[in-house]
This record gives C-alpha cells, structure tokens and sequence, in this order.
C-alpha cells in the first residue's frame, strides 16, 4: 500500500521538487501551501492551498482533506517558511515575529495535529527544513537565524519525545539553494556549488524512508551542488 506524504510549502521551488521526488517513488502526496494555488501541477497531487499554518483551525481542516483523500498521513515534510536579510539597526523588529511565525509556528503547528496520524502509521517520519546559516548567523541573518534555529531545537526535542513511538524526526540544513529568487538576489555569486532542490529531495527521501529507521534527532548539512 502507497504511503501517504504531506509536503508544506509545497507550491515553492524547493516544495515542487520534494513533493515530486515523492509521487516518483510512488507515494500518495498532499501539498499544503499558503498561495491559492500551484504553479505547477503534479500528477494525483492532492492539491490544498490558502492554508495558513499558524491557524490550528485552519490546519486541522486541511489534515481532514489528506485524511479523506489518503486514508492517512505517513511521513510529514515542513517546508513552509519564509526568508528576510536586515540588520537589526536597519531593520524592523517585526522582522523577528514574522520570521518565528512563519519557520517555527508553521511546524510545530501542523506537526503536533498530524501527530496522532503519525504515530498510527507504525514508521512515521517528520524532516524539518532547517537552514545551514542557523548554525553561525551571518550580518542580517539574525531574525531567520533565529527562527530556523528554533526549527532545529524542535527537531531535537520532538525526536526524544517520540523515541518510542516508531516516528523518526530530522532536520536537514541546506546552504544555499539554487532558486531563481536567490539567483535574483545575487546576481553576481558563483553558483557552481549552490545546492539544487533536487539534491535536497533525495536527501529527504532517505530520511523517509525504512533505511533510516535507526536516524532520528539529526541536523544534517546538505550543501553541495548535486
């Protein structure tokens, strides 16, 4: 029987990318997006967009969608977030809520109503998007620095909660990823070794899967090429 797959932040580049690495592989895969809708379609996609994640309400009706449509939810991965560069002098101090809001409340929303689904499916398995540039802060990296070492901590936390509950619970830390937003932003950066989406998706795949059934609480760096 297929296993059933929710990817958030699925209508984004990297969100495509994994959610298709998963229909590859034959599972049954829901994307939970913010945005109304995707900019690519993907085949039997059970498609579920204008979510807001921070709204338990609003999540809740969404999981009921997957449940309906997949009979459960197996493996759940949050890749819903969002991104600012400012310096604390220059910048706005809503930069720091928005940013745990969107990296942090995201998660630990979805993940703790998905929880009993989880836990049901015998080899649940949550993977965090966590961010490389978390582990040292850069200049104008300190409100999202902040909000995905949150996501870290969560992942380490919640993976010691349910150690003994058959759910598995990691994080992988991209450096930076080649999207057209990012190749935008820096026009001018050598973007031979910028981790493509792609790379990160198998990545992810493998923490899915049964090979990693003994991985569990691990922060792990994705940042070559691929």
């Amino acid at each position: 029987m297929a296993r059933s797959v929710i990817v958030t932040g699925g209508f984004g580049v990297l969100g495509q990318a994994v959610a298709e690495a998963f229909a590859a592989q034959g599972y049954k895969v829901a994307r939970i997006d913010f945005a109304a809708s995707p900019a690519k379609a993907i085949d039997g996609s059970l498609d579920i967009g204008g979510v807001d994640l921070t709204n338990a309400d609003a999540t809740s009706a969404a999981l009921d969608k997957v449940r309906a449509g997949h009979g459960g939810i197996d493996v759940l991965v949050n890749v819903a977030g969002g991104f600012t560069w400012e310096t604390l002098e220059g910048g706005s101090l809503d930069a720091w809520g928005r940013m745990h809001a969107m990296n942090v409340t995201t998660n630990a929303t979805i993940t703790k109503l998905a929880l009993p689904d989880l836990k049901a499916a015998g080899e649940g398995r949550i993977v965090n998007i966590g961010a490389g540039g978390a582990v040292k802060a850069a200049m104008g990296m300190g409100a999202y620095a902040a909000s995905k070492s949150g996501v870290h901590r969560l992942t380490e936390a919640l993976a010691e909660e349910l150690a003994g509950d058959g759910v598995t619970v990691n994080a992988v830390l991209p450096s930076i990823i080649d999207t057209p937003t990012n190749r935008a932003d820096m026009p001018d950066a050598d973007t031979s070794q910028w981790v493509q989406p792609a790379a990160i998706g198998d990545v992810i795949l493998f923490l899915a899967s049964p090979a990693a059934r003994a991985v569990t609480g691990a922060l792990i760096p994705v940042t070559r090429g691929g």
